[in-house]
């Protein structure tokens, strides 16, 4: 199932080296000989849990249905708006980070408030595609790698 999460991620214009290096943004400062293949290796071993597939097939799924107007309303309306006080895309992409604990969620909130790199693009994506999971996906995605160095560099 981890192939169906990546193709679908690639789909959508997110590459797992694109995550990696976001990952490596937000981390570097806290281990300076911090490696791309290390950042990438984090994030593979994310996507590898179920609990993460899941998350991001149904996300995916919900953001690519909505595109197509195939979600009812008003829920079509609330997830095409990213309406601020919808919020189950964050609690979403929070059962990503929740794999790597606490630190999951602190990285999380830094990625979605600021949405550095990769992660602006896909929240500023032509009009007509619908992102409101996706880009929550990728920082929970990332932030539960950040997690993951922090916890192995602390071992």
């Amino acid at each position: 199932m981890i192939e169906d999460a990546v193709k679908l991620l690639r789909q959508r214009g997110v590459s797992l080296p694109e995550i990696a290096a976001l990952v490596r943004e937000i981390q570097l400062a806290y281990y300076p000989g911090l490696t791309e293949e290390e950042c990438l290796e984090a994030v593979t071993a994310v996507l590898k849990k179920r609990e993460v597939q899941n998350a991001v097939l149904t996300g995916i799924a919900l953001d690519m249905l909505t595109e197509q107007n195939l979600v009812p309303e008003p829920l079509g309306s609330i997830i095409r708006n990213d309406d601020f006080l919808y919020g189950v895309d964050e609690i979403l992409a929070l059962a990503i980070t929740n794999v790597y604990g606490s630190i999951g969620l602190t990285n999380f909130g830094y990625l979605d408030k600021l949405k550095p790199g990769m992660l602006g693009r896909i929240d500023r994506a032509k009009k007509g595609t619908v992102n409101t999971f996706l880009d929550d996906l990728v920082a929970g995605i990332a932030a539960a790698a950040a997690a993951r160095i922090a916890h192995n560099h602390r071992a």
